[in-house]
């Protein structure tokens, strides 16, 4: 397989083989979909927490009388039928949302996302991408001149400068290759990976 790759302007300057088991192979909607919602359930906390009837602030007294309302009998506020009461199945805090994901399907997800990207004309390869200075503005100016807007960087390895100066800029995201995860791959309208970047992808994934 054949990406592209282009120079500090952005301007196309040849072509870089690649691995075809990785940048090349048949995209599968539902694996990836089951990478994504797996990666996703995986970063949850689960610490949200809500209270049953008997840990609702709550006063024993009977709100009326039992005979002759009209009225449903209740004997106390905590139902969970009135408003302010405890929940039926509240949820607990240690509540355990992650999804087992072979490394076998992950691989395979990972390297779909990637042919998508660049069956979409998406991905795009640069010889290395480093500034001189931890500015957030010289790497706008950088990022500005190779004509992309939002756009994700993977890098071979996180290099301060970059980190420091990108970190500021909302629709721009730097990430290492061991760093790189299926959402911000899809999220991001365009993908820009380092030469070594792709070596590193293909040794991990390929």
């Amino acid at each position: 397989m054949e990406l592209r790759l282009i120079d500090d302007l952005g301007q196309e300057s040849g072509r870089m083989q690649a691995s075809d088991d990785l940048f090349a192979r048949e995209y599968n909607e539902a694996l990836v979909h089951q990478v994504v919602v797996a990666y996703q359930a995986n970063a949850r906390s689960g610490n949200r927490a809500q209270k049953d009837r008997g840990q609702v602030r709550h006063t024993t007294t009977k709100p009326f009388r039992q005979k002759g309302t009209g009225r449903a009998r209740a004997g106390m506020s905590s139902s969970p039928l009135w408003r302010g009461g405890g929940r039926i199945f509240p949820n607990s805090p240690d509540e355990n949302f992650s999804q087992k994901l072979n490394k076998k399907m992950y691989r395979a997800g990972m390297a779909s996302i990637l042919s998508q990207l660049v069956r979409e004309d998406r991905l795009s390869v640069v010889d290395s991408f480093v500034i001189g200075v931890p500015k957030t503005k010289v790497f706008a100016q950088k990022v500005k001149n190779m004509g992309y807007g939002p756009v994700l960087v993977v890098t071979d390895s996180l290099d301060e400068n970059i980190y420091l100066a990108s970190r500021n800029l909302p629709n721009v995201l730097v990430l290492g290759v061991n760093e790189a995860d299926p959402v911000s791959l899809i999220r991001f309208p365009k993908v820009l990976v380092t030469k070594k970047a792709v070596a590193k992808f293909e040794e991990m994934w390929g």
